[in-house]
Formats: structure tokens, sequence, C-alpha cells
């Protein structure tokens, strides 16, 4: 397999479930501001979306989006225990989870790395953020991870997420708990790999 990735981007979580589920890809680096693979050639011509992440899995197949791609790695380990059981309310939970990650989270924290969005909106995405993160606050109190003690998949989205948040200005101090869900995670040894990997620490 083969994981295209952008050090630091939404690509971290499924890098992230890759080495939890013991699973081998090659990475290949992604250059966003270019769409450029590090021989230079042009990332559209692997994916036309253009963004990360991308699995190309050994049989040629390529599957983007990453809820997608954590979802499929996790499942090709299950003793990994990264995603619950296909057809359980569990796994629906999960997937509950990856949602709202993904439209309530991910996409608020896009338009703040833009240097041309008006600051007015900024503003307005930051208080929507802060909302999100004081409900947050209260589904992850007296708890390890989303799912309960079990680490999952959709840890690795939101640590991914919300790493971000130095980066905009936004102080994970003032929510106390989730600071805490984020060193807790960032202690996972699979985790502190992945950040290596990516140059994200030393």
């Amino acid at each position: 397999m083969k994981l295209y990735y952008s050090p630091g981007a939404c690509s971290l979580s499924p890098h992230i479930a890759l080495l939890e589920a013991g699973l081998k890809a090659d990475l290949v680096k992604v250059d966003l501001r270019t769409h450029k693979l590090d021989g230079g050639d042009d990332y559209h011509g692997v994916h036309i979306k253009g963004y990360v992440p991308l699995l190309e899995l050994d049989d040629g197949q390529r599957l983007s989006e990453g809820p997608a791609i954590v979802q499929y790695l996790a499942d090709r380990n299950p003793s990994s225990a990264l995603a619950p059981a296909a057809g359980t309310m569990e796994r629906y939970r999960l997937q509950e989870w990856l949602n709202f990650i993904t439209s309530e989270l991910h996409k608020q924290y896009s338009p703040l790395f833009d240097s041309a969005a008006p600051t007015e909106w900024k503003e307005k995405l930051k208080a929507k953020l802060a909302k999100r993160f004081d409900w947050l606050t209260t589904q992850l109190e007296g708890k390890d991870y989303l799912m309960g003690k079990q680490f999952t998949v959709a840890d690795a989205y939101l640590f991914t997420v919300l790493r971000w948040s130095k980066g905009v200005h936004l102080d994970l101090a003032n929510w106390p708990v989730l600071q805490a869900y984020v060193e807790r995670v960032a202690a996972r040894p699979h985790v502190q790999a992945a950040l290596k990997a990516e140059g994200l620490r030393h």
C-alpha cells in the first residue's frame, strides 16, 4: 500500500491508524501548495481532487477521504480494536464521531489557514469551534477516548484536527479536558512514531 500525505495535514490520521493497526505502507509526500510529489510529478495525475489523504492499495485501487480510509485500515486488522465490528451499534457510533469531526471541526478549521479569508469570517468560525469544544468537553469528561477506554480511529482523527488549534490561535488551555486528551493521545508510542516520521517532532 501507499499513503499519500502532507506533514501535519488530515492525512496524519490514517498514518496513525496504519501504525496502530500494525500495517505497512509506503509514505508518499505531497506538497499541498504546489500539488507536486517529491520527484516533481503533478499530484493531480494521481488524485484528481488534489488533496490528501489518498490510500493506494496493492491491487492499484485508490481510496480517498480520511473517514473511509481509517475504517478500511481498522478492518484490515480487527484485533487492533481500532473500530468496532461492522453492523454493531458501536460501529455506527464511531461513524457518528467521524462525521462530526469531518463536518463540524475539520471544515471549520480549513478557512482559518487561508490568508485571503476575511478576519471577521475567521472570528465567526473560531466562535463556532469554541462552542463545539464546549460540547466535546462534556463528551470526553471522565473518559480516556471518544468511545471510552478504547482508542479508535476517531481519536486519531480528532487528535489530528485539535493539533491545528495552536496554528490558528485557539488556545486549548481554555478547555483543559481537551488539552489533556491531546496530551494523552500524543503520548501513545505509535502516535509519537507518526509525528516523528512526518517531521513534526524530533
